[in-house]
């Protein structure tokens, strides 16, 4: 049996022009292969689009070029390319190796259940026997022949880590056709490098959900909670799996100390898995979240969403002020964004409303009604139930939590609230809703950091308006930015929770 290799490009440096969708895009190779084919990476985009292209759709970028397209002079080489190499600390030795190891996919596709899905990261799965005997067949008798330019290979009692990754990368990355397709169990996450064994595997899985316990349940989706030093080999095999699809993480394979939120819908025959987070057990810095990811799949349909909710409900019952481990990836930054605005809006919109939303009209008698603080929602009898919309997989909602949030009125804010009511010339009056307070106190009542609760009103445009340092916020500010960032109500319902 005849294995196609790979060699590194020679020059790093060196850009080429490829029409992708119909558009020219600046392209360097990182790696090639004899038949042709060059592993490239596209210049200003995320590195789980690089791929294995063609060698003859390439065409040379001269400098001209290159300046027009991206207004900037010619790369010049970096400091470890013109000064010779300094002494390192042992974590430095570990991450330069790791960058150069994780530059490219190791597997182009992973079976996962019914779906085969393309991968987007390098993951240190490691080499089982069968492909350990495979790489000794090569040409050079030995799987230490296989080189990453400027990578020594490390044995396993020094550098664990990078030997690990080693181990997962090296050859397999020279590998095309079926070998470059992964086999993972969707019930245990069990790894596997052929089909067949594959097959065999999941003939007897008789896993029917996540070990741990359940902290979440609203009609069939479920969120687990599994300790890493538990259940380490299932939460070993979920992260290698999880890291297909994360890249600024580095993956360890010590579980113990962190906890793994699972969640998954459930059928008639068992529960799927959709995604998960995890978070350490103790942060000193009080991350509630350490990496996220929902299988491509299931991407785009508010799943991230109720992950990200639920971590924040959890520190928020916790007593503490979260906020999610960095760095962030772009997909991450674009979904905390996302939360921290729709956080702040939902909170805005109940602050500056004089009636709370579910309570479109008041009818008093003899007084005038207080409106300085929320009032609760009326009763609702039983013969006048209207029929209420379903929920997720047909579940329910109670109406008297379709606008609850745990960021409601606390007694300092709702003590800072005054009622401007102004009467007209018809008899009638005009009430308004006028707040003074801090950004402290409005992060702390809606359970942000202060910074994360001021990026996220600088980028959707509230902090704006400043006269002498005190920023203004109006209701119709508020409404333009919900209908811009197309605001949704919230995916968790704080109801179902099950943690005590």
């Amino acid at each position: 049996m005849t294995e196609s290799s790979s060699t590194p490009a020679r020059s790093q440096n060196t850009s080429y022009i490829v029409n992708k969708n119909g558009a020219d895009q600046l392209v360097n190779i990182l790696q090639r292969r004899p038949d042709g084919q060059v592993y490239v990476h596209y210049d200003g985009f995320d590195k789980r689009l690089d791929e294995w292209i063609p060698g003859t759709s390439l065409k040379p970028a001269n400098e001209s070029a290159r300046k027009r397209r991206r207004g900037t002079p010619s790369p010049t080489p970096t400091e470890s390319e013109t000064q010779p190499d300094l002494l390192m600390t042992e974590e430095e030795f570990d991450i330069k190796h790791h960058k150069q190891i994780t530059a490219q996919r190791n597997f182009d596709k992973v079976n996962f259940g019914q779906w085969r899905i393309k991968t987007w990261y390098f993951s240190p799965y490691p080499l089982t026997d069968s492909e350990l005997e495979d790489s000794t067949g090569l040409p050079g008798g030995s799987a230490s022949t296989s080189k990453i330019p400027g990578v020594n290979r490390a044995t396993v009692r020094s550098h664990g880590r990078t030997s690990d990754l080693l181990a997962g990368g090296l050859t397999r990355s020279h590998l095309s056709g079926e070998k470059s397709t992964l086999w993972v169990c969707d019930r245990c996450f069990k790894y596997m490098a052929e089909g067949a064994a594959w097959e065999m595997h999941i003939k007897h899985c008789d896993r029917r959900h996540p070990p741990g316990r359940k902290v979440y349940q609203r009609g069939a989706h479920i969120i687990w909670e599994v300790d890493g030093a538990k259940d380490k080999l299932y939460c070993q095999n979920l992260s290698l799996f999880g890291k297909l699809f994360i890249d600024v993480k580095t993956l360890f394979f010590d579980c113990d100390n962190f906890l793994f939120y699972i969640l998954t819908d459930a059928d008639s025959q068992r529960d799927h898995v959709l995604g998960f987070f995890s978070k350490e057990k103790i942060s000193y810095d009080d991350y509630n979240l350490a990496c996220i990811i929902v299988l491509p799949p299931y991407q785009r349909k508010g799943y991230g969403m109720l992950m990200i909710e639920f971590s924040y409900e959890v520190s928020r019952r916790g007593g503490k002020i979260g906020t999610p481990e960095r760095p962030l990836s772009d997909l991450g930054l674009r979904s905390y964004l996302t939360y921290w605005v729709a956080t702040l809006i939902r909170f805005f919109r109940r602050l500056l409303s004089v009636l709370p939303p579910d309570r479109p009209t008041i009818t008093s008698s003899g007084r005038q009604p207080d409106l300085t603080g929320v009032l609760p929602p009326p009763s609702e009898d039983a013969n006048s139930r209207k029929k209420r919309a379903k929920g997720w997989d047909g579940e329910t909602p109670d109406s008297n939590s379709t606008f609850t949030t745990p960021n409601g009125l606390d007694d300092t804010i709702a003590a800072m609230r005054t009622v401007l009511t102004v009467s007209n010339p018809d008899g009638s009056a005009t009430s308004h809703v006028v707040v003074r307070s801090t950004l402290a106190e409005i992060a702390s009542a809606t359970n942000l950091r202060i910074e994360d609760a001021a990026f996220a009103l600088n980028e959707c445009g509230l902090l704006g308006s400043t006269l002498e340092g005190v920023v203004g916020i109006t209701r119709e500010m508020v409404e333009a930015v919900a209908k811009e960032r197309n605001v949704k109500r919230m995916c968790l319902d704080p109801a179902h929770v099950m943690l005590t």
